[in-house]
């Protein structure tokens, strides 16, 4: 990630507001996204992962 956290996206999952730095307490977000898309999409992303993660744990078992 070429930026530092500070100018950064954040998704906060308590509001649903995309932020720019750490501006919220870190249990409340997810992140960062280099761009303000990437994070307003941040639930979307985080599924993709988890199902991904989900489907390479189960090939392995």
């Amino acid at each position: 990630m070429s930026r530092d956290a500070e100018h950064q996206f954040w998704y906060n999952l308590t509001t649903g507001a995309v932020e720019e730095g750490m501006v919220s307490p870190a249990v409340e977000r997810v992140g960062p996204f280099e761009t303000r898309e990437e994070a307003e999409h941040a639930l979307e992303i985080l599924r993709a992962n988890s199902a991904k993660w989900a489907e390479e744990e189960a090939a392995e078992d």
